[in-house]
C-alpha cells in the first residue's frame, strides 16, 4: 500500500508547530511528511523589530529548521515554492524540483501591505522578515557612519509609519538602540529623531485608552514624535511627504503600516478573498480535496462578517488543530472545527516595558513586560520544550557592530 504523501508549504509559526503536531501523533512509517521552506532557519516574527534595531543577537531571532525537527519523521526541503497543480496534486519549486502530495498544508505567511503609495516598495524598509530587518539594522549603521562624515541631519531622522502593534514595538527599539550607537559613533543623542506617523487619530488603534495613554506618556518622555491622523502620500529614498503639505528630509523610513496573504496566494488556482484564502471551519480550502491552510494565508471567519486577524496566537491556536485534523482527514476519522480563544495581547515598547491586556486583566509598565516574555518563552516551549527556552535564555547580546562589517543586502 503506497504510503501518504503530507506536504508543509512554510515553516512559520503555523507550519513548524503542525510539523511538531505530526511528529507526536503519527505512527512510524504512517506518512512522509515534507516541510518547504525557502530558508533552512525558521524566525521568531513577532520578535523581528528587534532585529531591525539590532537589540538582539541573530540567534535568538533566528533558529536552525532542521535542529527543530525530528527528521526520521519530518523531512525538511529547502526552496522556494513557485506553483501548486492541485489536480495533479504537485508542487512546484523554483529548483524545478516537483514534489507530490496526497495532503497539503498552505503556511505560507504574509507579505507587506503599501496600499500603493509611491515610493514604498521601492524605499520604505519592511519588517517583513528576518532578512529585511537586518537591512534595518544594517542601514542604521550606515546612517550613523555616514553622519560621521557629512553631519546630516536626515541621516539620523528615523521614521516607523504605522502606530499599531508592529510599529510601537519598532519605535520601542529603536528608544533603547539609538542611545548606545550614540555612544558607539561619538554622537550627541540630542542629534537623532523618532518620528511615528500613523493615519489614525490615536496611536495604537484597538487598544484600550490606558495603554494608549501609556504608551504616549512613554513616547514623549523619550522624546518620539508623534504625528496621529498623518498619512504618507509619497517617498523617497531622501524625504517623506505628508497629506498636511509638510516635506519631512529622511533616509529611513520603516513601514508597519499593514500586512496581506502572500504575493504566491494570488498565482494559485484558489479563492482570494482580502488576499487570503477562505477555510472552513477545519480548516480545509473550501472546494479542494485534502488541502489545509492556516495563518496569515488563511481567511477565517470568526463569524458571519469578521475575518480573525492574521496573528501568531491565531496561527499557533490553529496550528495546534490542524495537524490532529490532517492525521485524522489520513485515516477516514472526523475532523474537530476550529474554535479561537483570545488570550490577550501584548505590544513590547523595549526591553523594559510594554502595554496589554491578558485574560481580560489590562497591564503596563515592567510587569506587562515580563508576560511578553513569558509568551514568548511558551512559543519557545510547543516549539522545543524546556531545554530550548534554556538555550535561548543563555544566548548574549552580541557588541554593535562596526559598519565596516556590514553588508549592503536590502
Amino acid at each position: 500500500m503506497k504510503t501518504p504523501k503530507i506536504v508543509i508549504l512554510g515553516a512559520g509559526y503555523g507550519g513548524l508547530i503542525t510539523s511538531r503536531q505530526l511528529e507526536k501523533s503519527l505512527s512510524d512509517g504512517e506518512a512522509e511528511v515534507t516541510l518547504i521552506n525557502k530558508h533552512d532557519y525558521h524566525y521568531i516574527s513577532t520578535q523581528l523589530h528587534k532585529t531591525g534595531a539590532g537589540t538582539a543577537s541573530d540567534d535568538k531571532i533566528a533558529l536552525h529548521i532542521p535542529n527543530l525537527l525530528k527528521t526520521n519523521k519530518i523531512h525538511f526541503k529547502k526552496g522556494t515554492v513557485q506553483n501548486v497543480d492541485f489536480g495533479k496534486k504537485k508542487v512546484y519549486l523554483d529548483s524545478g524540483d516537483k514534489i507530490e502530495y496526497d495532503y497539503l498544508l498552505i503556511s505560507l505567511g504574509f507579505d507587506v501591505a503599501t496600499f500603493d503609495i509611491p515610493g514604498v516598495e521601492e524605499n520604505a524598509f519592511k519588517i517583513k522578515s528576518f532578512q529585511s530587518t537586518k537591512a534595518i539594522y544594517n542601514h542604521i549603521l550606515r546612517q550613523f557612519a555616514a553622519y560621521k562624515i557629512d553631519s546630516d541631519p536626515s541621516r539620523l531622522t528615523f521614521a516607523v509609519a504605522g502606530a499599531g502593534f508592529t510599529g510601537i514595538e519598532m519605535v520601542g527599539e529603536l528608544i533603547e538602540a539609538l542611545p548606545n550607537l550614540c555612544r558607539a559613533y561619538d554622537i550627541p543623542f540630542s542629534k537623532t529623531r523618532i518620528i511615528t506617523i500613523e493615519a489614525c487619530p490615536t496611536i495604537l488603534p484597538g487598544f484600550d485608552q490606558e495603554a494608549i495613554d501609556f504608551t504616549t506618556t512613554y513616547f514623549k518622555k523619550n522624546n518620539v514624535e508623534l504625528m496621529t491622523s498623518t498619512k504618507i502620500r509619497k517617498c523617497s529614498p531622501t524625504s517623506i511627504d505628508l497629506d498636511n503639505g509638510e516635506v519631512l528630509p529622511s533616509k529611513t523610513l520603516i513601514w508597519a503600516a499593514g500586512v496581506r496573504g502572500n504575493f504566491l496566494l494570488e498565482k494559485l488556482n484558489l479563492p482570494i478573498s482580502r488576499g487570503r484564502i477562505p477555510v472552513d471551519e477545519f480548516l480545509r480550502v473550501k472546494g479542494v480535496e485534502n488541502v489545509f491552510c492556516i495563518g496569515d494565508a488563511a481567511l477565517c471567519m470568526k463569524d458571519e462578517k469578521n475575518a480573525l486577524p492574521p496573528t501568531a496566537q491565531v496561527a499557533l491556536q490553529q496550528a495546534v488543530l490542524c495537524g490532529p485534523n490532517m492525521i485524522a482527514s489520513l485515516r477516514g476519522e472526523p475532523l474537530k472545527p476550529f474554535m479561537y480563544h483570545h488570550k490577550g495581547t501584548v505590544a513590547s515598547i523595549g526591553n523594559k516595558v510594554a502595554v496589554g491586556k491578558v485574560f481580560g486583566l489590562k497591564i503596563s509598565g515592567s510587569f506587562a513586560a515580563l508576560m511578553k516574555q513569558v509568551i514568548e518563552a511558551r512559543y519557545l516551549l510547543m516549539l522545543g520544550g524546556p531545554s530550548l527556552i534554556i538555550k535561548q535564555l543563555l544566548k548574549i547580546k552580541k557588541p554593535y557592530t562596526d559598519v565596516s562589517t556590514v553588508s549592503n543586502q536590502k
